[in-house]
C-alpha cells in the first residue's frame, strides 16, 4: 500500500464523522448544554465551598468558574469520546463498522483513524466551550488558548481510545447506556474536574488516591496547566500512557481471530 492509500482512507474516515456531526446538531448542543448548565448555575452554589484560593497553575486568588472551566473542557471530550463508542456499536450491528475493518489497510490504522476523527469533533466542541466562558469574562490567557490544543488533542485520544476499548465489549445497543452510566460519572466525579485534590484529601484519603489516579483527572490537569502556559509532565505522561494502553487493547479487542468480537460469536 502507498502512503496515498492511506491518506485517501483518513480522510474518508474523518470527512464521515464530520458530515455525521453537522447533521447531528442535537448532539452539538447536547454537548455544550451539559458543561454550561455545571459553569452558570450550578458554579454559583458551589463557588460557597471552595470560595477563592491559591491553585495550582495559577498564581493568584481565582474564582470557582476559572477553576472548573478546564475540567469542564475535560467533561466534553469524556462525553464525546463516550458518544463515539456509541456510535462504532450502531455502525457494528448496522454493518458499516464491517465493512471498514475488511479495508485492504491494517486494522490498527482504520482504528487510529475512526479515534482520530472523533477527537478532532471533541476538539472543535471543547473550543466552542472556551469561547462561550470567554464570552461570559471566564477567559485564560490568550496563548493559553493555542497552548492548550496539544492537551486537548492527547485527552481526547486517551478518552476516545477508552470508548472505542467499552465499544468492543458492549455486545448489544441496548447495553450501552448501562455500561456507561458505570464509566462516565464515576469518572467525572471522582476526578478534580470540580475540586482540585487537596480538598479530596481533606474529605477523604482514599477518595483522593482513586482521583489521582484517575485517568481523566490526569487529562484534566494536562488541560488546566496547558490553558495557563504550564506544561504538566506527570500528568502528560501518564495520560499518554494510559492512551497507549487502552488504544493496544481496543485495537486487541476488535481482532477477528484473538479479541472480544471472536468471543462474542462464540
Amino acid at each position: 500500500m502507498r502512503l496515498m492509500h492511506y491518506l485517501r482512507a483518513l480522510n474518508a474516515i474523518v470527512g464521515r464523522e464530520l458530515l455525521r456531526f453537522i447533521h447531528q446538531r442535537g448532539r452539538f448542543i447536547a454537548a455544550l448544554v451539559r458543561p454550561l448548565v455545571w459553569l452558570f448555575i450550578f458554579a454559583a452554589g458551589f463557588r460557597a465551598t471552595l470560595g477563592l484560593a491559591v491553585i495550582p497553575p495559577y498564581s493568584t486568588y481565582i474564582l470557582y468558574e476559572e477553576y472548573i472551566t478546564p475540567g469542564l473542557t475535560g467533561m466534553i471530550l469524556l462525553f464525546n469520546g463516550m458518544q463515539s463508542s456509541l456510535s462504532m456499536v450502531y455502525d457494528r450491528e448496522m454493518g458499516s463498522m464491517r465493512v471498514l475493518l475488511t479495508a485492504p489497510l491494517p486494522r490498527w490504522y482504520l482504528l487510529f483513524s475512526k479515534l482520530l476523527a472523533s477527537t478532532l469533533v471533541s476538539v472543535l466542541q471543547a473550543y466552542v466551550f472556551l469561547a462561550i466562558a470567554w464570552a461570559y469574562q471566564i477567559q485564560a490567557p490568550p496563548l493559553g488558548y493555542l497552548e492548550v490544543f496539544p492537551a486537548l488533542v492527547l485527552s481526547g485520544l486517551m478518552l476516545g481510545a477508552l470508548g472505542m476499548l467499552l465499544s468492543s465489549f458492549i455486545k448489544q445497543l441496548e447495553n450501552f447506556a448501562g455500561v456507561m452510566n458505570f464509566v462516565i460519572f464515576p469518572m467525572f466525579f471522582l476526578s478534580t474536574a470540580l475540586y482540585p485534590l487537596w480538598r479530596l484529601q481533606e474529605a477523604s484519603p482514599w477518595l483522593a488516591a482513586l482521583a489521582h489516579y484517575n485517568p481523566f483527572s490526569q487529562a484534566v490537569e494536562l488541560i488546566r496547566f496547558a490553558l495557563y502556559g504550564q506544561f504538566e509532565r506527570y500528568a502528560f505522561l501518564y495520560t499518554l500512557a494510559t492512551m497507549t494502553l487502552f488504544l493496544i487493547l481496543a485495537v486487541w479487542g476488535y481482532h477477528p481471530s484473538k479479541g472480544m468480537m471472536t468471543r462474542r460469536a462464540t
